[in-house]
């Protein structure tokens, strides 16, 4: 029974292990961007941290074996278990420490996570049994318990429990190892009695943090956004807070600004209407991203438009801008309008798998923070857009901004024109962002910006219009080499052109 009950702990120790650097890992990927790297720096800290607690464990005595295992779980429950709240406070009200209390965190708990197999193998040594049956043993279940947490990790506890709770249950399921595994060894741990009360303890502690992490994340969102958070939600995707201060309404995904209620139209008018008001004839639109509708309440001013097609990765983005009543007042609505379609997919696969032709294409992708953003903006995605694109459309891109980003914008500008296409770069002031870019293409060669706008703008007009394409004398066009899909050299430039202007 004893073993069985330690072979249980394996699995549950492996899991949490596992689930404490996935945690940490998936933080610092929302707040910081830049996944691959993300990931990579705190699994590798991680996993030499894990080497060095190895290492450690020897100088535990033997007859001092299973009381520092307990000790250990001890604390790497507390320490594991609160992790994602604490880094998550840090980055939203002492935002400049971090990456350090980020990588100082992951290497503590990895330290102790490193200790907590070699020692469970000793106390199965100490009990008699063969070497390579404790080898088996130990390390089959230290496996299955890592192929457990990466698949339930994704799928189920981030996007329902969010990161905090699941920091919180990691920590519970630690202590619970200690608890029962003083009492079922409790003649032969040292004050067996404390042992429980400390894991009792930690247990209650933590379950009030599972409790009362919806108040946390609130708190921490209200010091990092400033303003009321009216909507949170965590989905498979990303993270969407939406924030409201008097009558500005805000959406951030990942910490990053989407839009401000205040100046929207700005962005939307000057993405959709220099293309669309070129193209009289249009009937059939393709919406590529876009989820809150913004362009698409653009779009649906034009009477000749007949459908739209809105393929977005997110329902959870799409519903709330379909139901929520501020953000459909905002949008007007559209994406309940009959003219529109809504797709929930990944736009590569949803292009690779249709076949339709549409007369205007309007791409408004995330900004290539990360290399699964990046593939979207690269030039095997460029072509497969070419190919759903009539001979005599037009497509356009948003392509961050050619002030402070001037390496990316003129990167997607290369990109488009690898997959064959012409462009005509352009840019407009958003008051919420700077001066943001955006890329014209076609297959045809000719284009001139529209003399009127036929429809109601609040900001747009035959002036303003032809000035968007002008760029000054201190934005000049840069050679740049485009996205290819093997390398993304977008998300590079991407990263270091913003560390240069975020302090």
């Amino acid at each position: 029974m004893r073993d069985r009950v330690l072979i249980l702990s394996v699995l549950i120790v492996a899991s949490c292990g596992l689930g404490y650097e996935l945690i940490s890992s998936a933080l610092a990927s929302y707040l910081l961007g830049d996944s691959i790297l993300q990931f990579s720096s705190v699994i590798g800290c991680y996993l030499f941290a894990m080497g060095i607690g190895s290492w450690l464990s020897k100088y535990v005595k033997d007859e001092d074996v299973l009381n520092r295992f307990i000790d250990v779980e001890l604390l790497v429950a507390l320490l594991g278990g609160v992790s994602a709240a604490v880094l998550f406070l840090v980055f939203a009200w002492l935002s400049a420490p971090f990456r350090a209390a980020l990588y100082v965190g992951v290497f503590i708990i990895g330290l102790m996570v490193g200790m907590e197999i070699p020692l469970v193998m000793r106390v199965f040594n100490q009990r008699k049994a063969e070497f390579r049956e404790i080898v088996s043993r130990v390390l089959t279940f230290d496996y299955l318990g890592a192929l457990a947490v990466s698949l339930v990790f994704p799928l189920l506890l981030a996007p329902k429990l969010g990161l905090l709770r699941t920091g919180f249950l990691f920590g519970m399921l630690n202590a619970s190892v200690a608890l029962w595994t003083t009492w079922l060894f409790r003649a032969e741990v040292r004050r067996p009695g404390e042992r429980a009360v400390r894991a009792c303890v930690v247990i209650g502690f933590l379950g009030l943090g599972f409790l009362y992490s919806g108040n946390m994340t609130a708190w921490a969102e209200k010091g990092l956004y400033g303003d009321e958070v009216v909507h949170a939600e965590t989905t498979p995707y990303q993270r969407l807070v939406v924030t409201r201060w008097h009558d500005d309404l805000r959406l951030y995904i990942n910490g990053n600004l989407q839009f401000s209620s205040r100046d929207e139209h700005r962005y939307h008018e000057s993405l959709v209407h220099p293309g669309l008001q070129a193209l009289p004839w249009a009937r059939n639109v393709l919406v590529l991203g876009g989820g809150d509708g913004l362009a698409v309440r653009e779009i649906l001013k034009y009477k000749h438009v007949e459908h739209v097609t809105l393929v977005d990765l997110d329902p959870a983005m799409t519903g709330l801008f379909s139901r929520s009543e501020p953000l459909t007042r905002l949008n007007e609505g559209s994406l309940k309008d009959p003219r529109v379609k809504v797709i929930n997919d990944d736009a590569g696969r949803w292009l690779e798998t249709h076949a339709e032709v549409y007369d205007f294409i309007v791409v408004d992708f995330p900004d290539p923070s990360n290399f699964g953003l990046g593939r979207l903006y690269s030039v095997p995605v460029y072509h497969l857009m070419a190919r759903h694109l009539a001979e005599n459309g037009y497509l356009v891109v948003q392509s961050t901004s050619p002030y402070f980003a001037p390496r990316s914008f003129w990167s997607v500008d290369a990109t488009l024109k690898e997959a064959g296409l012409n462009t005509w770069p352009y840019h407009v002031y958003v008051p919420s962002f700077g001066d943001w870019g955006f890329i014209l293409a076609g297959k045809r060669k000719d284009y001139a910006p529209p003399e009127s706008i036929t429809v109601a703008t609040r900001y747009l007009d035959p002036v303003t219009t032809r000035e968007l394409f002008h760029f000054p004398a201190d934005m000049p066009a840069l050679a740049m080499p485009p996205n290819r899909l093997n390398e993304q050299s977008l998300v590079r430039y991407f990263d270091e052109d913003w560390r240069q202007v975020i302090r």
